[in-house]
């Protein structure tokens, strides 16, 4: 299969392909769009079958954050590398010096961050040899780790979309199902246990669970349960393709808002939400606080103005939950037609310059 017949190539900028033979290193970039500015995206370590399958997943990510800058309101295009092997043991220093290299081709035009199977331990490795990288925890620099911002940005989603759905003020008294008690989860947890809501909890580390119950009050539900859980709001926090033509039948709750990537199985499931009157938080802008800590880092922001962006989010769903109730639409077409209006927008400035 070549990148033009792909199924999933949406007029991307560049596709590139790095093989290293020294090292070893095979990845692929994706630069989706830089009509708003330079493309950035996180770098994925997976140990793809095919190469087919890899370069299936940098389209659809590096397309992803093109919707993801553009809604957060980032000098920012979108795009998205993949490098190919077992995070456990191929990323050596070697393979990452010449990922490193492979960043510094693209002269700018894309600056990597941090995606699953990249860790901290690897991000000041891969600095040694480029500039064009941020979204880890640098000394004297804002930013770095990003959970407690894109938490943030989740619960003030998530009251924004109580008080448009359910017309109060507060999470107090509501129940919450939150799937997922990772890092972004349980501050999630932390903070609508603060402000009084009541805490259903799941997770497959019982650890985390233990944890939410202990500390929380939370009330523990099983896995294969969540989704389906009687509750106010339901908080997806872990896996993506959770809401399908199987589970949305079946879902009690009046809101879902939470931090889990590509939530939608597929496309037609925000129309589906909205047919049974469910208001759904788009994924890529209620937890856009990551994305918005690594450009602060780029832009050197100051921590105030990061988090200031951040609890904008807030406004911007209000902003979504509003036009599509002009235009009788889901909110997830909602967003991506006001992402797509931003994108056009930057690229005719850039091109009248």
């Amino acid at each position: 299969m070549t990148v033009f017949e792909s199924e999933d190539f949406d007029h991307h900028e560049t596709v590139a392909f790095f093989d290293h033979k020294p090292s070893g290193l095979r990845a692929i970039i994706a630069l989706h769009s830089t009509g708003l500015g330079p493309a950035c995206g996180g770098t994925r370590v997976y140990p793809y079958k095919t190469t087919d399958a890899a370069l299936t997943d940098v389209l659809r990510l590096s397309h992803g954050m093109s919707y993801k800058n553009a809604i957060a309101d980032l000098p920012l295009g979108g795009g998205k590398a993949v490098f190919i092997g077992d995070p456990a043991t191929d990323k050596t220093e070697g393979r990452l010096l010449a990922y490193a290299d492979a960043v510094n081709t693209l002269s700018g035009h894309y600056i990597t961050a941090m995606d699953v199977g990249m860790t901290q331990r690897d991000m000041p490795i891969i600095a040694r040899g480029t500039k064009y990288v941020a979204g880890y925890d640098q000394p004297g620099k804002s930013g770095g780790n990003s959970a407690p911002l894109t938490a943030l940005g989740v619960f003030e989603g998530l009251k924004a979309a109580v008080k448009h759905r359910l017309r109060v003020d507060s999470t107090k008294g509501l129940v919450v199902a939150i799937q997922g008690v990772g890092k972004v989860g349980m501050d999630l947890a932390r903070r609508l246990h603060a402000e009084g809501a009541r805490l259903l909890v799941a997770d497959a580390q019982r650890e985390a669970v233990d944890r939410a119950v202990a500390e929380f009050g939370a009330k523990p539900v099983d896995s294969d349960d969540i989704i389906t859980a009687e509750c106010d709001v339901l908080s997806p926090n872990a896996l993506g393709a959770v809401l399908d033509d199987r589970t949305i039948p079946r879902v009690k709750a009046a809101i879902v808002a939470g931090a889990a990537n590509n939530q939608l199985a597929h496309d037609k499931d925000g129309a589906a939400l909205k047919a049974r009157g469910i208001l759904y938080a788009p994924d890529y802008v209620i937890n856009g606080g990551g994305v918005i800590c690594v450009a602060g880092q780029i832009f050197d922001w100051s921590n105030a103005e990061i988090e200031c962006r951040v609890r904008a989010i807030a406004d911007r769903l209000v902003q979504i939950f509003r036009r599509a109730e002009q235009e009788d639409a889901p909110t997830s077409t909602v967003a991506d037609r006001m992402a797509e209006e931003r994108m056009a927008k930057g690229a005719t400035m850039r091109a009248a310059e």
